[in-house]
């Protein structure tokens, strides 16, 4: 609750009601303050937002999706100046105020639609409009302040510079170089081209491409894998033909090779056991040709239900959603795959670029407890594959616990070998790590987001 001269009111962007054409700093203001203060994901409530002011301009969307996940991006900077400016921690400043002088600093230091003299005197009015009067000189002051020394501001200190966690950059620079760390560390701060991979039983790439051309949208191939696409320039999604008709899948290049890696065959039962929203599973239901079955699982009936959709919105009759906690064995798989898909729950250090408030909740504590769960997931998912089947193991984050020290528990505690990882026949991934079954992909050394893939192939009974 925030203090207000009418009282106090729920600091929500979803029942604050913004007159006329909706100021975007207001909404912006909203949504940092669910994130920042309560603690909700950013693409949660910016969502819900965009959502809700649909019908404002492209610009005025885009603005407030810059300036909301920016200042999120950019926290421990962003505190860094204010507190350089002010006469004590950013922490002890009023929920309102705090939050009204990140997102104007944000603006000041990373955004050149509004001159400096404009975002200081709206930071006023939005202060004033809030009940906080009182306090519109400190905002005013603070950030003609931070206007006047901008050109002087850095940091030789990586965690401030790029916005970055110590603890994080600790275990990171004990894994990699500090080239490969700085590296990946420049990469999140990028904007990136949205990805979709192509169903290719669906329409022919090329057809594909022509249809988003004819829309206006920008496209490109992405280097790693052909059948991704790269997106610049348009709307909304589900406004473009081939969305609609379930031509695409929005998904990373890199969660894309999942399926390619899996290599299936026509037929193949497949079972993928944390798949939501599907992504994985369609691809596996696309290159099976009608073939075969895909059941994707996962563990609440909202998630599931997601899959559904896009089932649904694609067109796939081999593939399946349920309701299934991955921790619990279900004995009627016992040794009835051909693949298993295990893109298990982890840290998500890899797709900070694009959910920046994860390496703010992310800690050393977490990712142990995280690398216990896939234990124990990988233990019941190992019992479902078929002698000589395979299991395909993958996760979204940057972590050797999670990621190569798993694999090596893994074989070293099950009846399986490391298997055959079959990358795209073009593709810029050179690592030599692929010939031992698995692959780190990096952000910084690729154009992707941080993700680990292994294959395990069972034995065959003797």
């Amino acid at each position: 609750m925030t203090e207000t001269a009418e009282g106090k009111e729920p600091i929500t962007a979803r029942k604050r009601k913004v007159p006329g054409a909706a100021k975007t700093r207001e909404i912006v203001l909203d949504i940092l303050l669910e994130v920042l203060e309560k603690n909700s994901f950013v693409h949660d409530i910016l969502g819900e937002a965009l959502a809700k002011y649909q019908y404002l301009e492209k610009a005025d969307r885009a603005f407030i999706t810059r300036l909301s996940e920016g200042t999120v991006e950019r926290r421990l900077t962003v505190d860094a100046v204010l507190e350089s400016c002010l006469k004590g921690k950013i922490e002890k400043q009023r929920p309102v105020i705090r939050t009204i002088l990140r997102m104007s600093v944000y603006q000041l230091l990373w955004m050149d639609r509004v001159p400096d003299r404009a975002v200081c005197d709206e930071a006023v009015k939005l202060a004033k409009s809030r009940g906080f009067g009182g306090l519109s000189g400190l905002v005013n002051g603070v950030l003609r302040n931070v206007a006047r020394k901008k050109e002087e501001i850095s940091f030789a200190d990586w965690s401030l510079q790029y916005s970055m966690p110590q603890e994080i950059l600790d275990m990171w620079r004990k894994e990699y170089s500090d080239e490969i760390v700085e590296g990946i560390l420049q990469a999140f701060l990028m904007d990136t081209p949205i990805t979709v991979r192509c169903n290719q039983s669906r329409m022919p790439i090329e057809k594909i491409k022509k249809s988003l051309q004819e829309q206006g949208v920008k496209v490109s191939l992405s280097p790693l894998f052909d059948q991704v696409l790269l997106l610049s320039g348009y709307d909304y999604l589900d406004r473009l033909e081939a969305f609609r008709e379930g031509w695409i899948q929005v998904q990373d290049v890199a969660s894309a090779l999942v399926a390619e890696v899996a290599d299936p065959q026509p037929g193949d039962q497949v079972l993928d056991i944390c798949g939501a929203p599907g992504g994985k599973g369609l691809h596996m239901a696309d290159k099976l040709r009608d073939t075969g079955l895909v059941t994707v699982r996962d563990l609440t009936e909202e998630k599931v239900q997601r899959i559904w959709e896009n089932i649904a919105r694609t067109g796939f009759s081999n593939i399946r959603g349920e309701v299934w906690d991955a921790r619990e064995f279900d004995e009627c798989w016992e040794e009835q795959a051909d693949i298993v898909i295990a893109d298990l729950p982890c840290s998500g250090l890899g797709v900070i670029g694009k959910k920046p408030d994860i390496k703010y909740r992310m800690t050393k504590e977490r990712i142990h407890s995280l690398a216990e769960l896939q234990k124990q997931i990988l233990t019941v998912a190992s019992r479902y594959v078929k002698p000589g089947g395979k299991l395909i193991y993958s996760t979204c984050t940057i972590s050797q616990l999670e990621n190569e020290a798993q694999r090596e528990w893994f074989l070293e505690h099950f009846p399986f070998v490391s298997g055959t990882l079959k990358l795209p026949e073009k593709t810029v991934i050179k690592e030599e790590t692929v010939k031992l079954g698995y692959v780190q992909l990096l952000p910084g050394r690729y154009s992707c987001d941080g993700f680990f893939i292994a294959v395990f192939q069972k034995e065959k009974n003797k």
